[in-house]
């Protein structure tokens, strides 16, 4: 168990937690969400120790390790790799070290062996006979071949090391695990490896800080919400909260319906959501908070949510796209080899491939970003095409230009009302407006690009990686948006959720040529 007591947090002038009391228990996974710069990360270093906070103080059951994910990719170089994932556990490595210490003594005495019996005993209770083999076999489940196991750190890729971090945290078996963003740089074997972990954790508390929707939905028993300096924790996964939270506000918009009804309407909403956890301990864990709800435990978040919704000026005819053998060659390496294909109006297209670079080369080409080595494609008389490049850095060159100015640009309608009104959809009201364009983080410009898209009118939108640097707000909303869509997408992610609720048609580029199925991506992958 760990446990917030009257937590609070101050930088400068600005309060970011405040009052926060909490408590977290073993056998539970929590979510840690909140809106980008709302402190989740920060929180969890509260959690850990790292940093204190203002006043208050963390409570942990005497006698629990608590385990972290680490941040600093290269804190290891020069460690092997199981070395690595070994010294996650602090306290076993100690022991070892002290046991190595007073075996290499040339005068053991009768102290010294009764100290190395007690180490022996700890060693023993710790699984310390184990440890090589409980740390190959994390490293196994995460995708590090045996053969990178007696390698330096320094010779690894980043995602490599990523991975070798997350397997050092789950070292051990913690009490307590926190993860700030587990999932980065992880393909989607490991993540479902990783989840099937996390599921079967029945000892531990977790705490992880993630994007991903779908990991969040799979492991989650409650969502810990940072919402404007407050922290509340609700039962559930992430859907679970969105949806209950939205049921929520219709019911305080709707004070004239019948409590009633207000009540028939949540068990229904709870008893579909309950219907959908697996048989995991901490599923159904979940489902007994779930039937456990009143209509009181329900609560409207205070999240803002941007408004994204693409509508098309005119509706494009059937002949809408074909590709026939396109060859593309990066630095000496062939990307695409000979990709064909034909798009049917209305459909819905995620495109895969072992490497973004591919599916990049793929859109750059069908946008007359780049020329192909060999190969044709043919966009139909009748479509426009909106685009979201992987890289966006040209758009926003001009330092001159305030976000009003930008979007201008890009409208037919050029009043200032329209545009700070549209503007104020993506969340920049005021004197947000007035931000410069070269100043805007990545999401801030995703967001941008977003209106801009929108108010082209365009009926195919070509959209590559749109969830990158977004939050959780943004990608919802965004999600939405290309579900209700009336025309054509071709897109490229690593969401496993926006996929599945959005794409129709899987294409993956293959070494020659591409696998191409008209379905979701769960049967795609074999998980329906």
């Amino acid at each position: 168990m760990i446990a917030a007591h009257d937590i609070r947090l101050q930088f400068g002038g600005r309060t970011l937690f405040d009052d926060v009391n909490l408590k977290f228990s073993k056998g539970n996974c929590y979510g840690v969400i909140g809106a980008n710069g709302a402190g989740k990360s920060t929180f969890m270093r509260i959690l850990s120790g790292e940093i204190s906070p203002s006043s208050g103080r963390i409570e942990i059951t005497p006698g629990e390790r608590l385990a972290v994910l680490k941040q600093n990719h290269f804190a290891f170089e020069e460690e092997e790799v199981l070395t690595t994932v070994i010294l996650g556990h602090s306290v076993l490595v100690s022991i070892m070290k002290e046991k190595e210490a007073l075996y290499a003594k040339e005068n053991f005495s009768d102290a010294d062996g009764e100290r190395t019996a007690e180490l022996e005993g700890l060693f023993a209770e710790m699984n310390g006979w184990e440890a090589e083999a409980n740390a190959a076999s994390l490293l196994a489940g995460l995708g590090i071949k045996e053969n990178l196991h007696q390698k330096k750190m320094k010779e690894l890729t980043g995602g490599e090391k990523v991975k070798v971090l997350l397997a050092q945290a789950l070292f051990g078996k913690p009490e307590i695990l926190l993860l700030d963003e587990p999932t980065n740089d992880l393909d989607l074997k490991a993540i479902q490896w990783l989840e099937k972990f996390i599921m079967d954790q029945e000892e531990t508390t977790v705490l992880v800080v993630s994007h991903d929707r779908h990991f969040l939905n799979k492991v989650c028993t409650h969502i810990c919400d940072i919402d404007f300096t407050k922290i509340k924790l609700y039962a559930g996964n992430y859907d679970f909260w969105y949806k209950s939270s939205q049921l929520a506000q219709r019911m305080m918009n709707d004070q004239n319906k019948k409590t009633e009804d207000k009540m028939k309407e949540l068990k229904e909403f709870i008893q579909r959501f309950s219907a959908n956890a697996s048989k995991s301990s901490q599923a159904t864990s979940r489902k007994k908070l779930l039937d456990k709800l009143t209509l009181d435990d329900i609560q409207p978040s205070t999240r803002k949510y941007p408004y994204v919704g693409f509508k098309a000026d005119r509706e494009a005819g059937d002949n809408l796209l074909r590709v026939e053998d396109l060859v593309v060659t990066l630095e000496g390496k062939r990307i695409l080899n000979k990709v064909s294909f034909t798009i049917k109006k209305g459909q819905k297209v995620v495109f895969l491939a072992n490497s973004e670079v591919a599916t990049t080369a793929l859109f750059k080409v069908l946008m007359g970003e780049a020329e192909p080595d060999s190969g044709k494609f043919e966009w139909g008389v009748t479509t426009t095409q909106g685009y979201l490049p992987n890289d966006n850095s040209s758009y926003f060159k001009d330092a001159s230009l305030d976000l009003i100015n930008w979007l201008r640009q890009y409208s037919k309608d050029q009043s200032e009302s329209f545009l700070r009104g549209f503007l104020g959809r993506m969340l920049f009201s005021g004197e947000e407006a007035l931000k410069k364009c070269n100043v805007l983080s990545g999401g801030e410009k995703v967001r941008c690009m977003l209106s801009k898209i929108m108010l082209s009118g365009s009926n195919v939108l070509v959209l590559d990686n749109p969830t990158n640097h977004l939050d959780l707000e943004t990608i919802t909303a965004l999600n939405e948006g290309m579900v209700d869509f009336k025309g054509t997408l071709l897109f490229t992610s690593h969401d496993h959720e926006f996929i599945q609720t959005v794409a129709d048609r899987v294409i993956q580029i293959e070494e020659v040529g591409t696998r191409d199925e008209e379905c979701t991506y769960d049967e795609f992958l074999g998980l329906d």
